[in-house]
């Protein structure tokens, strides 16, 4: 548990979140860490597309619903969802009820199950973009970090299109990269930079 000291200096310095409980948990304890299971890997592509065009914010508060209405973003469940369930999901105000967003769901699990196919799994897959292991770049503040056109982001968005995915444009995929520990992009004055370096490092 964080002891007052750690959380005051985390407060006064947390790259964002600050004063929204839900997203200072998101910041404090997921954002940044690396992630290397396949089924949650494709919820975050899942959840960055369905962020376009809104905030982060809105969508976490909407997380446990989409898990429950997304059959836990289990990928061939989701690739099989016929008309009948994407009809439902349209029904779901507990999701952002836009239909481009949700058959894209449906046909990003189609191409994630033939990434699965060829690569082994998705992990190796979208770690292959940055030869393995997390970027560690040294940003003194969020006004530094990229708004998404990096080298790794363009061809990892490049590439998913090709293989017939949609709502992955580069600022997409590098919030993916970022949320799924790709890059540690926490601003070096936030705690979270050293911790999660070191986690990298193990």
């Amino acid at each position: 548990m964080t002891n007052t000291a750690t959380q005051n200096n985390l407060d006064a310095t947390r790259c964002f979140g600050t004063g929204s409980p839900i997203y200072e948990a998101y910041h404090d304890d997921e954002w940044g860490v690396p992630i290397h299971d396949d089924r949650h890997l494709f919820e975050l592509l899942i959840l960055e597309g369905a962020q376009a065009g809104l905030s982060w914010e809105t969508i976490l508060k909407r997380r446990t619903t989409y898990r429950t209405a997304f059959d836990n973003f289990d990928i061939e469940t989701v690739a099989n969802y016929g008309s009948q369930k994407i009809e439902t999901l349209l029904q779901d105000e507990g999701i952002i009820r836009n239909r481009l967003k949700v058959n894209a769901a449906v046909k990003n699990a189609k191409a994630a199950l033939e990434i699965q196919e060829e690569f082994g799994s998705l992990d190796a897959y979208f770690w292959s973009f940055v030869n393995g292991a997390p970027l560690q770049p040294d940003f003194p503040s969020m006004n530094d970090v990229p708004a998404g056109e990096t080298p790794e982001a363009v061809a990892m968005s490049k590439d998913l299109k090709k293989r017939g995915m949609t709502f992955v444009g580069p600022t997409i995929t590098y919030a993916f990269m970022q949320s799924g520990g790709m890059t540690n992009d926490h601003q070096t004055t936030c705690p979270r930079h050293k911790l999660i370096k070191e986690m990298s490092a193990t």
